[in-house]
This record gives C-alpha cells, sequence and structure tokens, in this order.
C-alpha cells in the first residue's frame, strides 16, 4: 500500500504543478521529441501532413483516410444548414446531431461546430468584448512565467506551435494567460495548455478562449483546480465501471494495487489528445463536445478492455512495473480511427451511469477524506444539456462572417448612369414583355433535379442526398480551412 500511494502522489503532483514546469519535461521526449530534433528541420525537405503535423508520433501517415469529395459537400452542405438553424435542429433533431458527430464533422467546419456545441458561441456573443478586456490586462506574473515556460511543450511538431515565439505559440499565451485573469481562483494548470492549443488549430483566439471556458466550468469542471479532487473522483468512476465492462481487466489492476490516477490522467485530463493518433483525436473530440464527458470514459475503458481483457494478454504483464508499461505504449490498432470510434458508440455505458457511480464515489470520498475542497460546478452531459441549462436567443446563435470586406463609396461612374438610363427603358417596355426574367442560377436542365415537379417528401430527399452541384471539388480538400 506505501509502495502505491508514492506514483500515486507523484502523478498528482506533476499534473497540478502550478508553479513548475519541469514536470512535463521528461513525458515530452518519448512522444512529443525534443528541441534538437525541432531543429534539424532547418536541414531537411519538410513533409507536412493535412492537419498540420512536420514529424512525431502524431503525424498522420495514412493516405486512404480521404472521404470522397462529393460525400464532403453532402456533409458539409448539412452541417451549413443545421448551424443555421442550430436552436431548432438541437431542441428537434438532436438525435440526427449526434449521429452527425458520430460520422465525423467536416474538417471545414470542424472548429465552428465544436463553438456551438459546446455553447461557447453563445457565451462569446454574450460576453463581447470580454476576451479583448482580458487581453489587454497584464495578467499575473506567477502564472506568465509558468505558462511562457510550458509553450514550447504544446505540439512541436505542428507546424503551428513549432516556431519559438510564433502566431501559434503567441495566441496559446493569449488564450491561457486570458484564462487565468477570467478564473484568478483557478489559475493555470498544465494539462490545459493541450486543450488550447487543439483549439488554436481549428479556430481564432478568442473562439478557444470561449471553447476552453465551456471545457473547463462544463465537460470537465473541477479537473484543472488545484489538488485534483475531481479527476481522482472520475478515475475512482472509471475503475468502478470497468468491474462491468471487463472483469478480468477489473481484477488484474486489482490484484497489483494500480491506482486509477496512474494511468488515466493524462487520457482525461487532456482528452486523449497527447495519447491517440490525430484522426481518433478529432472524432473522439467531435463525439466529445456533442455527448459530454461520457466519451472520455468510453475511449478509457476501450483501451482498458482491449489492452488488458483477456489472460492471453495478462501473461505479458505479471506485476506493476509490467501493467503501467503495457498501458503507456497501447498497441496502435486499438486506436485506429475506425475500430475505437465504432467501439466507443457500440459501448453502453451512459450519463446515468457515469451520475450514479459519481454519487457513490462522492460518499466514498467522504468517508475517507472528508468534504472536497474545491466545490464544482455540476458537470452538464454534452451539447443539450449545456443549451437547456442556458438557453440561447436567435441574435446569439446568428453566424458572423470571419472576415468582412467593406467596399468603399465613389461617385457615381459612368457606368451606373448607364444602368439607371437603361432601367427606365426596361420600366417602358416591362407591359409589353410579360414573360418572368431568367434566373441565372437555375439547375442544369435535368427532369429528375426539377424539384418544382416533386412532392414535398420528394424534394427533401434531394436537399439530404444530392451533392450541389458544379465542382466536385470540396471545400475542405484543398486546405483544412476552419474560418469560411
Amino acid at each position: 500500500e506505501g509502495q502505491i500511494k508514492e506514483p500515486c502522489q507523484k502523478i498528482l503532483k506533476i499534473w497540478s504543478q502550478r508553479g513548475t514546469v519541469e514536470s512535463l519535461a521528461e513525458h515530452e521526449s518519448s512522444s512529443l521529441g525534443s528541441d534538437s530534433e525541432l531543429n534539424g528541420f532547418a536541414n531537411t525537405e519538410i513533409q507536412t501532413d493535412k492537419y498540420g503535423f512536420i514529424g512525431g508520433a502524431q503525424q498522420s501517415t495514412e493516405e486512404n483516410d480521404n472521404i470522397p469529395p462529393d460525400v464532403l459537400r453532402q456533409r458539409e452542405a448539412k452541417w451549413l444548414d443545421m448551424l443555421n438553424s442550430w436552436d431548432k435542429w438541437m431542441a428537434k433533431k438532436h438525435k440526427k446531431v449526434k449521429l452527425r458527430c458520430q460520422k465525423g464533422i467536416p474538417p471545414s467546419l470542424r472548429g465552428r461546430a465544436w463553438l456551438y456545441l459546446s455553447g461557447g458561441k453563445v457565451k462569446k456573443e454574450q460576453n463581447q468584448g470580454k476576451f479583448q478586456e482580458l487581453d489587454s490586462q497584464p495578467g499575473d506574473p506567477k502564472w506568465l512565467d509558468v505558462i511562457e515556460k510550458d509553450l514550447h511543450r504544446q505540439f512541436p511538431f505542428h507546424e503551428m506551435f513549432v516556431a519559438r515565439g510564433g502566431h501559434g505559440q503567441q495566441d496559446l499565451f493569449r488564450v491561457l494567460k486570458a484564462y487565468t485573469l477570467h478564473r484568478p481562483e483557478e489559475g493555470y494548470c498544465q494539462a490545459q495548455a493541450p486543450i488550447a492549443a487543439v483549439l488554436l488549430m481549428h479556430m481564432p483566439a478568442e473562439d478557444a478562449f470561449w471553447g476552453l471556458v465551456q471545457i473547463c466550468e462544463k465537460y470537465l469542471p473541477g479537473y484543472y483546480s488545484a489538488g485534483l479532487e475531481a479527476i481522482q473522483l472520475d478515475g475512482e468512476i472509471l475503475f468502478a465501471l470497468l468491474k462491468r465492462v471487463s472483469p478480468v481487466a477489473h481484477r488484474h489492476l486489482k490484484k497489483y494495487k494500480i491506482d486509477p490516477i496512474l494511468y488515466m490522467t493524462e487520457w482525461f485530463m487532456c482528452a486523449f489528445s497527447r495519447t491517440l493518433p490525430w484522426v481518433s483525436v478529432l472524432r473522439m473530440w467531435d463525439m466529445f463536445f456533442c455527448e459530454g464527458v461520457k466519451i472520455i470514459f468510453r475511449v478509457g475503458l476501450v483501451l482498458l478492455k482491449c489492452m488488458l481483457g483477456s489472460q492471453e494478454k495478462l501473461k505479458a504483464c505479471q506485476g506493476q512495473y509490467e501493467t503501467m508499461e503495457l498501458l503507456r505504449s497501447i498497441e496502435p490498432r486499438y486506436m485506429q480511427e475506425a475500430f475505437l470510434v465504432q467501439e466507443v458508440i457500440e459501448l453502453a455505458v451512459s450519463e446515468r451511469d457515469i451520475e450514479k457511480e459519481h454519487l457513490s464515489q462522492l460518499r466514498r470520498w467522504k468517508e475517507t477524506h472528508g468534504e472536497l475542497h474545491c466545490k464544482s460546478p455540476p458537470r452538464m452531459h454534452g451539447a443539450k444539456a449545456i443549451m437547456a441549462a442556458e438557453p440561447p436567443s436567435r441574435q446569439d446563435l446568428k453566424q458572423n462572417p470571419t472576415i468582412v470586406v467593406e467596399v468603399p463609396r465613389t461617385t457615381e461612374s459612368k457606368m451606373e448612369k448607364g444602368k439607371k438610363a437603361k432601367s427606365k427603358v426596361d420600366k417602358k417596355t416591362d407591359t409589353k414583355n410579360t414573360s418572368p426574367p431568367l434566373n441565372p442560377y437555375l439547375l442544369p436542365s435535368n427532369p429528375a433535379l426539377q424539384s418544382d415537379n416533386l412532392t414535398p417528401s420528394e424534394s427533401q430527399h434531394l436537399q439530404e442526398d444530392t451533392p450541389p452541384q458544379g465542382s466536385n471539388q470540396s471545400l475542405s480538400s484543398s486546405e483544412h480551412d476552419t474560418y469560411l
């Protein structure tokens, strides 16, 4: 018992470090490389994958995971329709939204969709100017020093963060500093940095800030508070759920007294962003923003079941050290996108199961540790719960253009004068010509596509399944631009 408590305390100390930065250094070298390796890129040709990684364990090597452009365009059109009527979709067709999140959000709309799902869009609209106000303040030097030293550790093989002092690191600093000012009683926790970095890969700094606020306050409340009591509770919940999902794995971990905090802390606090292949990270986050923390629990349970769920697998890890080594190097096939997504969807663990176990573990905690030191707000299980708790106005959900081009007003040109003169002539001939004006946006003259001749149900089916006409080039096939 004494032997197991020491590493548990060390893990808790590592992730709750709020005044030093040595904690992450030893963990970076294995998966994320070092500065010396990064400097080597200056002398070699850089190969960037479609997600922006130029190397490291999370660089994508699969070329066959591309969705056909016509399918992607259909999904983009459907998501644009949902975002334009978000309140109606969430109220009446939430199951459809959930299904589309499980299929994967189109890359070009992922950032915008995450902001809507999390409620960050509403928070931003209801607190206009708040981020700019926080951004303009100097901040607490105690936190600024720690944040500054942590910046280069976040996804150093991603093109956005590879340059020290580059725009990615600058925005990451701004977002994390703003959060310490927004929640001074909570301050900064190192596990927040990778969360903020993932958000910044998909949206501007202000949006990423509100996304981080929602994750810390709605999805994972208490995770980043001093003492990490919430993460310890969730570790016990995970272990209790494992008994039902994989009794073999549960017995093995119990036999060798392997506390959940030893293997699940980084998984949960970083929402698997530092563990899974990148395409799997994105798919998990799509579902996480829609359905809540149960997705994080399910991923953890699937990995534990796959790695420790049979006697055959356990033959190679007869001991605490061997088991921990196995969990630090999860087999790639279990983290592969298609396999993991399907397993997570099919695993029967609901928010009700989690809340029931949470109450049970909370009672045990009070018996052994007393009252919680950090009172966290109640956890919201996904987008629907967040919207129900704080119903937004239609104005809050209105989509705003990312880029606004102002056309300067000029003096009336000769061409405009000519148009006015022509319009006068047209008015005179209007009474003679009664035919309707030509529509320059008519679809090709294909009888199958003339929706005027279709029944309402057929027309609806056409809108759902027919890709937009014209170029078959996807909105996101040339580059994954989130700012459409």
